[in-house]
């Protein structure tokens, strides 16, 4: 039985997807997805409401179990039922569209606990790590606030320090930017950057077509529960194959940008 990631075969793909169903009730929201993230890409995930696009993460971190197929993340095989899945998540940041943050604790012990709790480190060692990660993200000045007293972009930002005082090997973003006023989305983005320049790994579900074009080594468009397009990302956004494509991105994007690059 494998329960733990493993890293034996680093030219393995760290997310392998086949044949992924899932329904709820009568309704299948995912109907045969097949996909493959290796070390170091960016892929961002694309398409309109009802896609199936946060399905497909929320099953790659088993938060909702599949209907069907086959799910492998580090290597482990997360639909196995004897599978461990809290160890595996151990290596997995999930960022949310709500951040999720404990209200009633600091900055830092929301970025401290689960390190504590899962990872068993000091409170020292964890402190030092939550800080890195703080100053990483443009807060470490705010390591003694709550939640209340931060902006909606702040807490998105510290919602990921906490991901990344983890040391996870993959990052899932399910639509970070889409709970935040306009204003705010740009130091998420920023900092979502900053992963990617850094090599982290990471699976991203936006709305946000520029950074998806800048940022993804891939884009995956979504529609009806399928992958109708998977490629390069100035491909896929600047010049899609599909027409399903082509008509989803006329309508998200500004007509004087519709084909650029």
């Amino acid at each position: 039985m494998t329960t733990a990631p493993t890293t034996t075969d680093p030219a393995g793909p760290v997310v392998r997807i086949a044949g992924l169903r899932k329904a709820f009730g009568e309704r299948e929201v995912l109907t045969g997805i097949d996909l493959e993230v290796r070390a170091g890409e960016v892929v961002c995930v694309i398409g309109p409401s009802g896609s199936g696009k946060s399905t497909l993460l929320r099953c790659a971190n088993l938060l909702e179990e599949p209907t069907g197929g086959e799910v492998e993340v580090l290597g482990v095989d997360v639909t196995d039922p004897d599978v461990d899945i809290d160890r595996v998540r151990t290596h997995v940041g999930m960022v949310f569209q709500q951040f999720n943050l404990f209200a009633h604790k600091t900055v830092l012990e929301n970025c401290t606990m689960a390190q504590r709790q899962v990872l068993k480190r000091s409170r020292a060692e964890a402190e030092r790590i939550a800080r890195a990660n703080l100053e990483r993200v443009g807060l470490a000045d705010r390591a003694d606030a709550h939640p209340a007293q931060l902006s909606g972009g702040q807490q998105q930002r510290v919602a990921i320090a906490r991901a990344l005082s983890m040391d996870p090997q993959l990052m899932l973003f399910d639509e970070p930017t889409s709970a935040l006023d306009p204003e705010l989305v740009g130091d998420v983005l920023g900092v979502m950057r900053d992963l990617a320049d850094g090599g982290m790994t990471m699976i991203v579900v936006t709305h946000e077509m520029a950074f998806a074009r800048d940022v993804g080594d891939r884009v995956v468009f979504m529609d009806g529960g399928v992958i109708v397009e998977d490629g390069p990302a100035d491909q896929v956004i600047g010049a899609p194959r599909e027409a399903r494509t082509r008509t989803f991105l006329q309508r998200v994007l500004d007509p004087t940008h519709t084909g650029a690059a």
